[in-house]
């Protein structure tokens, strides 16, 4: 909503945040729609929203050696070839065996079957992704575990 603020919530488990729409702002800078943002463990600031926004938000996700901040703007930034054609890739973060990227699909992208040990987790920003378990629209949160499974877009997508 324009005009909310909080006041400075303490990130014991760290925080990390894709603003979807709008302009996210605190005592640091104004985030707009495509930044991305990590907070590490301990981290505080106190969040507001002039004209108002949308934030995907992960609390608590962190291992206490990963603390280094991170923003980046991902309508700014360099996106590179995926693993197959059709495929752009934006890497945001990556610490041990944690991997976070936005994942552009171009319309009739199909990729291999493969594993993500540990497991996958995807929100589907635009369009639909599917694989052969189901088709997954804009606003989906896929969580699976380290099995195989062979994604595909028809239409093209944003994970």
């Amino acid at each position: 909503m324009a005009g909310s603020h909080f006041s400075a919530p303490n990130h014991p488990g760290g925080k990390k945040f894709l603003v979807l729409d709008g302009v996210f702002s605190n005592e640091h800078g104004d985030y707009p729609a495509g930044s991305y943002v990590l907070n590490p463990i301990g981290s505080h600031h106190a969040p507001f929203s002039c004209e108002a926004c949308t934030i995907f938000v992960k609390l608590m996700q962190f291992d206490e050696a990963d603390d280094q901040p991170v923003v980046i703007d991902s309508t700014q930034a360099q996106w590179r070839p995926g693993l197959v054609s059709g495929l752009q890739v934006l890497r945001l973060h990556q610490h041990g065996t944690e991997h976070v990227a936005l994942v552009r699909w171009a319309p009739g992208t199909y990729f291999n079957a493969h594993r993500h040990w540990g497991g996958e987790e995807i929100l589907v920003f635009e369009r639909t992704c599917q694989d052969e378990f189901g088709n997954y629209p804009a606003g989906s949160w896929l969580r699976s575990p380290h099995l195989s499974h062979t994604p595909f877009s028809e239409a093209g997508c944003l994970i």
